[in-house]
C-alpha cells in the first residue's frame, strides 16, 4: 500500500547536515557538546551526543494584560499554533533518517515510549525545551499540594474549568498518526506514552498511559472513576457566573476579564487571578462525596505498580526501544529505558535536546519527530535507503 507521505529529495537533508543550531539554555545550564558519529560494525552503531550550541538567553515570555474582546486565542477549539511551541532544530540528515529506517526494519517487536515532545505540533505545550511550559512561568502543580490545599484545588479546576474545551480540542499530529498505521502494518508491537492527552488514541492507538489521563477523574475517597467531561459540566452548574465569563472569553466580548480576572496569556493559556480563584466552587464524588482528582500522575505522586508492571512487561517482551518526543528527565520513563538497555534491547531516541538517557541510545537523532516519522514511513514503504 502506497504511503501518502511523500519523500522528499535527499539533497535537501544534506544542505542541513552539517549545519548546527543554537538552542541556548537547558534546564538553566549552557549545553556544550559535539556531535560525532562512529560506526562500530554492521550490526551495531553508536550516535553519541549531540552538537554545540551557543549560549544564549532562556526564552521566558511573560504574562501581559490583553483585552479579552480583542484577543485571537480563544479557549474554544484553539490551541497555541504549533510552529511556536515545536523547538527549533534542523532537518534530519540522510544519515538519521538511513539509521532510523534499518533500526526499525531490523526489529521484530519494536516498542515505542513517547513524550511531551510527541505533542507539540498539535498545538500542546512540552516542559522542558527553550518554548516550553517551564519557560513560560509554568509550575506543576504537585500531588502534595493538591491534596492538602482547597486552595490549590480551587486554582487547579478553575483554570482547567477554562483550558479544557480547547486541550479537548486538540487533533492528532504526524508524529501520533505515523505512529498509528506503523502500529497497523505490525512494525510497533507496543507504545508506552507519558502523555495525558489522548491524542495517541485519537489516531487509532491504544498505548498505556504511563501517567494516567486528564479525561478521567478520580475519587481518591471511595476510586469511582467518570469521564471529564461529566465533571465539566458540573463545574458549570456549580459556577454559574464563571460559566458566563468563559463564554465571553471564548467569544472574545469585551468585560469577560472584569469579572473573575480571566487574561489571555501570549502562549495561549488563560491566566487566572489567584483572588477570583477562592469563588470557584469544586465539585465533590456523587458516590461518597471525596474528593475530586484528575487521573494523572502529578509531581510527587507515584505510577500505579499494575501500570508500572504493564509498562516493564511490554519492555520486556520486545525487542528493541524507541523514545520519540521525550527527553526522559522523570524517572518513572527513565527506569523503562535503563530496563531495556538491562535487558539487552538496543535503544534509538528521536528528541531535540540532550535526554537523561542519552548514554544507554545506540542511535541519537535530532531533529522534529513530526518531520521524521512521516519520511521514516516513507522509507519503509518503498525499501529506499538514502546513500
Amino acid at each position: 500500500m502506497a504511503s501518502r507521505f511523500s519523500l522528499l529529495p535527499i539533497k535537501m537533508y544534506e544542505v542541513f547536515q552539517q549545519r548546527m543550531h543554537p538552542l541556548g539554555k537547558f534546564a538553566g545550564r549552557d549545553i556544550a557538546c559535539m556531535q560525532k558519529l562512529q560506526r562500530n560494525c554492521c550490526t551495531s552503531w553508536r550516535w553519541k551526543a549531540c552538537r554545540t550550541f551557543s549560549a544564549c538567553p532562556t526564552i521566558a515570555p511573560t504574562a501581559r494584560p490583553y483585552d479579552i474582546a480583542s484577543t485571537i486565542l480563544t479557549a474554544q477549539g484553539r490551541t497555541l499554533h504549533p510552529n511556536k511551541l515545536v523547538p527549533e532544530s534542523p532537518p534530519p540528515s540522510a544519515q538519521d533518517l538511513n539509521f532510523l529506517c534499518k533500526f526499525v526494519e531490523r526489529s521484530q517487536r519494536l516498542v515505542v515510549l513517547t513524550g511531551a515532545g510527541a505533542s507539540t505540533e498539535s498545538g500542546i505545550p512540552d516542559y522542558r525545551s527553550p518554548n516550553g511550559a517551564y519557560n513560560t512561568g509554568f509550575k506543576p502543580m504537585t500531588h502534595q499540594e493538591f491534596v492538602r490545599s482547597v486552595t490549590s484545588r480551587q486554582r487547579y479546576w478553575a483554570r482547567s474549568y477554562v483550558g479544557w474545551r480547547r486541550f479537548l480540542a486538540a487533533l492528532p499530529g504526524p508524529t501520533h498518526k505515523v505512529l498509528s498505521k506503523l502500529e497497523e502494518r505490525s512494525r510497533i508491537f507496543g507504545i508506552i506514552t507519558q502523555n495525558v492527552d489522548r491524542l495517541h488514541h485519537k489516531a487509532g492507538s491504544n498505548p498505556i498511559e504511563l501517567h494516567g489521563t486528564t479525561h478521567v477523574v478520580v475519587c481518591l475517597e471511595c476510586g469511582d472513576l467518570v469521564h471529564r467531561q461529566v465533571v465539566q459540566e458540573k463545574m458549570k452548574e456549580l459556577n454559574s457566573e464563571w460559566s458566563k465569563a468563559v463564554e465571553m472569553l471564548e467569544k472574545g466580548e469585551a468585560g469577560s476579564d472584569v469579572s473573575f480576572g480571566l487574561q489571555q496569556r501570549p502562549d495561549g493559556d488563560i491566566e487566572i487571578k489567584d483572588s477570583f480563584n477562592e469563588a470557584f466552587n469544586i465539585p465533590h464524588c456523587d458516590k461518597c462525596g471525596g474528593m475530586l482528582k484528575p487521573d494523572v500522575v502529578f509531581f510527587g505522586d507515584n505510577v500505579p505498580q499494575a501500570r508500572v508492571d504493564a509498562a516493564k512487561s511490554m519492555i520486556q517482551a520486545g525487542d528493541s526501544l524507541f523514545v520519540v518526543g521525550s527527553s526522559v528527565m522523570v524517572m518513572s520513563a527513565f527506569r523503562l529505558v535503563r530496563l531495556a538497555k538491562d535487558c539487552g534491547l538496543p535503544v534509538a531516541i528521536l528528541n531535540i535536546g540532550p535526554t537523561r538517557a542519552d548514554e544507554l541510545a545506540s542511535i541519537k537523532v535530532e531533529a522534529r519527530s513530526g518531520e521524521v516519522l512521516p519520511r521514516l514511513l516513507s522509507m519503509l514503504s518503498l525499501n529506499v535507503h538514502p546513500i
